[in-house]
């Protein structure tokens, strides 16, 4: 139980990649941290690429990022939905400003890149994005997790037990 009373929102909107929500969900519950899934405000479930369902248990409009030490955003084509949220993408903006840990896995660096936190920030994500981080001035690399201060950043669902660790690692020292 080494991240008991810390608090994450998993953010979901629909087509997000489930293993991306779900490992990293059950990862960091296992470590004691109370964990809640964080929705766009379109819905009170959303369903997954392949059709898996998530019920959400706040929207983003409905919570603030001192709410949270962490924000988890999986990949799929979600955070292409999610990034028309303003209040989504508020919260991953003031979550990095406040320094909290933000971790983003695949086309989650899509949020990155419309909450305007990973310019000069060396980052990774799925390769058919990296022209996005790129041109909002990341600086790209191809690893499987990628740790700079409080962002963290992985490729794709293989890279899931780096990124968990990572996310874990960040908690226990915040």
């Amino acid at each position: 139980m080494r991240l008991q009373g810390k608090k994450v929102a998993i953010l979901a909107e629909n087509l997000y990649q489930e293993m991306e929500l779900w490992v990293p969900y059950y990862r960091l519950k296992e470590e004691g941290a109370e964990v809640k899934v964080i929705g766009t405000g379109t819905a009170q479930t959303y369903t997954s690429k392949h059709g898996y369902p998530v019920t959400v248990d706040a929207s983003a409009d409905q919570v603030k990022a001192a709410d949270f030490d962490a924000v988890v955003i999986p990949g799929g084509y979600a955070p292409d939905l999610m990034r028309r949220s303003e209040a989504m993408v508020r919260l991953v903006k003031e979550a990095f400003q406040q320094g909290k840990v933000v971790a983003a896995i695949c086309h989650a660096g899509w949020m990155l890149c419309s909450s305007g936190i990973v310019k000069g920030k060396t980052a990774t994500c799925f390769f058919s994005i990296k022209d996005d981080l790129i041109n909002v001035g990341a600086r790209y690399v191809d690893q499987e997790v990628v740790v700079d201060g409080n962002l963290i950043t992985s490729r794709q669902p293989g890279d899931l037990p780096a990124f968990c660790r990572e996310i874990v690692k960040a908690l226990e020292k915040s």
